[in-house]
């Protein structure tokens, strides 16, 4: 599992306390001690998960929380405190946190949600990373080969496609050849994928007859 959790506690022998436990579950941590502490160390990309304290001096957990959500920050949160009233869980869950756990929290409550933040955050960044490579694949085509592909996959055959944009049958023909050889796709399911990736499945649902089709670039 990989991916840091980062961890922002003011009380230093909880910070310690919290720090062996996970190290000792072959975790990695980075931990702090205010909120200011973690924005100056954070990374500008962060992979993980932040296990937050709700009380801290200067900016309190919810602020921070905030802050990230601003700053298109995505680490999944769960906050730790021994502070927590219901007013504040039901804000911080209503932001985005994960969890909200209440100080001391058992040990194998504590690990379970960190693990299911950091299981989320992984996936988040597999559906990132597939999202970018998709985008990059269909960068490859030309305008018109992306408008055969967007009616492609909206189930048009190359005749009826033919008649939406004007152009002839076997123009339709090498323009999906060529098309589909940049993309490297081998079956129509692969295709509605990228094309539903990338915004091109509902592009081609109102496309008038001899139109022209208007697709993301």
């Amino acid at each position: 599992m990989k991916g840091t959790i980062f961890l922002v506690e003011d009380d230093a022998a909880v910070r310690t306390a919290l720090t062996r436990l996970l190290e000792g579950e072959g975790l990695r941590v980075k931990a702090c001690a205010s909120a200011e502490e973690f924005l100056a160390k954070c990374p500008r990309r962060p992979s993980g998960c932040l296990l937050l304290d709700l009380r801290l001096p200067g900016k309190n957990g919810l602020d921070l929380q905030e802050e990230l959500t601003l700053s298109g920050i995505r680490l999944p949160v769960v906050f730790l405190s021994g502070h927590g009233d219901v007013p504040a869980s039901v804000r911080a869950l209503k932001s985005g946190a994960l969890d909200f756990l209440v100080k001391p929290a058992p040990a194998d409550t504590l690990l379970h949600a960190v693990r299911k933040a950091l299981d989320r955050d992984a996936e988040r960044r597999r559906r990132d990373a597939a999202e970018k490579a998709a985008h990059a694949r269909v960068a490859q085509l030309t305008p018109r080969e992306r408008e055969v592909m967007a009616l492609t996959v909206a189930g048009h055959p190359n005749k009826e496609i033919a008649r939406r944009l004007g152009i002839s049958h076997r123009t339709v023909e090498v323009h999906r050849a060529h098309m589909l050889h940049k993309l490297g796709t081998k079956s129509l399911l692969e295709l509605s994928r990228l094309a539903s990736v990338c915004g091109l499945s509902s592009a081609a649902e109102e496309t008038p007859l001899g139109g022209s089709l208007r697709v993301p670039t």
